[in-house]
């Protein structure tokens, strides 16, 4: 991994990475596929039979089985070796997340857990605060939650009302407020709790349940994920011991913002993980299913959506493990010290904020696709709570929601390249004034591509980087620092870039196959790749144009709208023939086949 460029956050949208920059889960050592295996057998054994039980919220059962997770490291794997845990890369926790996600409500309970109920520890707590909770956390013997949404402060977290005063003898913080849907509440024995000192320092505190004045409220009745405990928790004069503050009064926003950054990338990995079990799921069915006397896997729509779940799913996948191999690159520039340091942990997770933010968005939406296809692909039985498509379905919604919702998310993207921007970290304004200069002299039709399986992409995913340059550019010269008020606009510079992350993540990924393993190796890869990039061009140029006539008008519109065309001119090729080879390749695997 040393050896890989280290690129700063938000920086692939103004510098072209070559393939060996990223991480690929083709470079996955032994230890990353023993431990996928573990991981997966401990679903296969302890989670999926027990799914019924599970979804009854057996309090009992479901913290027998975070034990067990927690005997076989995959609770630790994010926790430092001296404080009970693995402490290995981020690659393997992706691998982890990724594997348990087919468990159902488990693996909320799992990803809570392991994710914004321990990392605040790992990252802010002191010496005494890792020593005393964290062997706990990684073994199972406690259940971690994560406390920061209130009534009226959701997305607008700063916003809340939970108060700490200091005690008269000063030994400690007496906690009032409410905290709403709290994921394990029914079940932790610890929460990282957000409130404000004297109703102004918005500070992190690691609570225990067993505290004076900590209490928790009835289980909420969700459209999903229902073996996982949802409550508020009520804190009445709560007593948190001075020793329990985490970092430092007044600082918790940093906790809270970087862990969320944490919890979106390993949302991500879960979702990927729940899309290759969809697009397995769906073909076996689909090969199984006998309508006019022929599998409907050998229909031609059936075809085009395991197609399509599988590409999508392919792009996703690339994106995660390149994300989580940039983090592996970072926190790997830290010494050991800076490692024990709250501020530099928080800066080197803030750094991919944008990046941790795409791969939310993006896998969370590709799930819903592919429940949805796998729902479609079943017909009937697909509506059915007898088969798990009905529950996947169900579970899947959430993911849009929580972390942040993908709205809060799509604002996130541009706003932190911009400020970024702004303070001289990203050159992204002198790239996009770059830009501006080019279009004058550029010409499509001048363009020679070399002739490699996949140039044209190449050439697009470039061109799609200009035009996003362009948008935001003459976006931010219209609005300045109105421009974060201009939601639509933001969203729509949102979806070019996460689209342009996506491509690039899977082209990448690709082409660093090609050179290792051959063109042959990595023929349904490089289908893969052209279908994707043939169907998102269109979308990032109607964007593009649509963000255009909003901010322009006149003959500045009609230059702007001729300098998106140039660059996003490019001849359609014949996806439905490569759809098929995809698809067929699935139908033949019956299994997710990239």
């Amino acid at each position: 991994m040393a050896d890989r460029k280290i690129f700063s956050g938000g920086e692939f949208l103004i510098t072209d990475a070559a393939p060996d920059d990223v991480f690929t889960p083709e470079d996955f050592t032994d230890e990353h596929k023993m431990i996928y295996e573990t991981a997966r057998d401990f679903v296969t054994k302890e989670v999926e039979p027990n799914i019924d039980k599970l979804e009854e919220k057996d309090h009992d059962l479901t913290l027998d089985i975070l034990a067990k997770a927690g005997e076989l490291g995959l609770l630790g794997t994010d926790v430092p070796e001296e404080y009970g845990g693995l402490g290995l890369d981020k690659v393997s926790t992706t691998v982890v997340t990724e594997a348990i996600a087919p468990a159902g409500s488990f693996a909320v309970v799992h990803g809570a857990h392991t994710g914004i109920g321990s990392l605040p520890i790992v990252y802010f707590g002191t010496e005494e605060q890792k020593k005393k909770y964290l062997p706990k956390l990684a073994s199972g013997e406690w259940c971690g939650a994560y406390c920061l949404t209130e009534s009226g402060a959701g997305s607008d977290a700063l916003n809340a009302k939970t108060k700490a005063v200091l005690s008269d003898d000063g030994k400690y913080y007496i906690l009032n407020g409410e905290k709403m849907f709290i994921t394990n509440a029914g079940w932790a024995s610890s929460f990282i709790v957000y409130a404000k000192v004297d109703g102004e320092k918005f500070t992190g505190f690691i609570v225990e349940k067993d505290f004076p004045g900590v209490s928790t409220g009835a289980e909420e009745k969700k459209m999903g994920v229902h073996g996982s405990s949802t409550r508020p928790v009520i804190l009445e004069d709560a007593k948190v011991p001075v020793e329990n503050v985490l970092f430092e009064i007044g600082k918790g926003h940093k906790i809270a913002f970087n862990i969320l950054n944490i919890g979106r990338w390993k949302l991500g990995a879960g979702a990927v993980g729940g899309c290759k079990i969809c697009v397995t799921n769906s073909v076996k069915y689909a090969n199984g299913r006998t309508q006019f006397k022929v599998p409907i896997s050998s229909f031609g729509m059936i075809k085009t959506k395991l197609a399509d779940m599988a590409i999508r799913t392919y792009m996703s996948d690339s994106m995660m493990y390149r994300l989580a191999g940039m983090f592996d690159d970072k926190l790997g520039t830290l010494d050991d010290e800076d490692k024990k340091s709250g501020a530099e942990n928080a800066k080197a997770i803030e750094e991919y904020a944008a990046e941790c933010s795409i791969t939310k968005v993006y896998g969370s939406e590709i799930l819903d696709y592919c429940v949805d296809e796998y729902v479609q692909i079943l017909g009937g039985y697909g509506f059915c709570s007898e088969y798990p498509a009905e529950r996947y379905y169900r579970d899947s919604r959430i993911n849009k929601i929580w972390e942040g919702t993908n709205e809060i998310n799509r604002m996130l993207v541009p706003g932190t390249m911009m400020r970024r921007a702004m303070q001289g970290r990203l050159n992204l304004f002198p790239a996009a004034k770059a830009i501006a200069g080019e279009l004058m002299s550029y010409s499509p039709l001048s363009v020679q591509l070399p002739d490699t399986p996949l140039a044209l992409q190449e050439h697009i995913v470039k061109m799609s980087k200009k035009i996003a340059l362009m948008v935001a550019g003459v976006s931010a010269q219209k609005f300045q620092q109105d421009l974060a008020k201009e939601q639509e606009v933001m969203a729509k510079i949102a979806d070019i870039v996460i689209e342009i992350f996506a491509m690039e993540s899977g082209l990448l990924r690709t082409l660093k196959m090609i050179s290792k393993e051959g063109e042959e190796k990595a023929k349904y890869q490089i289908a893969a790749v052209k279908v994707y990039v043939d169907e998102n061009i269109p979308k990032i140029e109607t964007w593009a144009k649509q963000i255009l006539a909003y901010v322009e008008e006149g003959d500045m519109l009609r230059t702007q709208l001729a300098g998106v065309k140039k660059l996003a001119r490019y001849q359609p090729i014949d996806t439905v023939s490569l759809k098929r080879a995809v698809a067929d390749r699935v139908i033949e695997l019956e299994s997710y086949p990239f």
